[in-house]
């Protein structure tokens, strides 16, 4: 019978300490990074909860408080407020005077890091993390005409110590039938 000599155990040794040490890290990556399906997930949310807001908006040839905004056929058709990308003057997401009030108001919209709440102005859950862009582009969907359809993009970014990533959902909003003023 042979035993084993020193050089042999010492070659052992090293071997299987490479390999635990290997293990230890990525079981200690896994770890670490462990909580970034939770904050993918918080992201994702907010985001599709942003495009719903957009979504339900009315879209309209005319501003909703225009007095023709239900009969207008197109931008011509207007009495006074025809309707543009970006908010009017004075509209703001969260006002109680004068809030948003069409699809287009959003275009552009960003929200900071720790500013991302409810249409009614309450923060949403742990945000301080996240921040958000809406924008709004005109864009044609199978036979309907661009100027009739808006692609509405909302881009969430989130921050977990050193990395940064994105959260993006696209949806489109059609004018239909003819001119829901809200």
């Amino acid at each position: 019978m042979r035993g084993v000599t020193l050089i042999e155990l010492i070659t052992f040794i090293v071997i299987v300490s490479v390999a635990v040490a290997g293990v230890l890290g990525a079981l200690n990556y896994a770890a670490r990074s462990s909580v970034d399906p939770m904050t993918r997930k918080q992201a994702l949310s907010i985001a599709e909860a942003l495009l719903e807001e957009v979504a339900l908006q009315p879209f309209t040839y005319c501003d909703p408080t225009d007095a023709n905004v239900r009969t207008a056929t197109s931008a011509a058709g207007c009495a006074t407020l025809v309707e543009g990308m970006g908010p009017e003057a004075g509209e703001a997401r969260t006002s109680a005077v004068t809030p948003f009030n069409n699809v287009n108001d959003y275009n552009n919209l960003a929200l900071p890091a720790g500013g991302i709440t409810d249409i009614a102005g309450n923060p949403v859950g742990a945000s301080p993390n996240y921040s958000a862009l809406i924008t709004i582009t005109q864009q044609a969907l199978q036979g309907v005409p661009a100027a009739e359809s808006l692609l509405i993009t909302v881009t969430v970014t989130f921050t977990t110590g050193i990395i940064s990533e994105d959260v993006t959902v696209q949806g489109y909003r059609t004018r239909y039938a003819p001119n829901a003023g809200s």
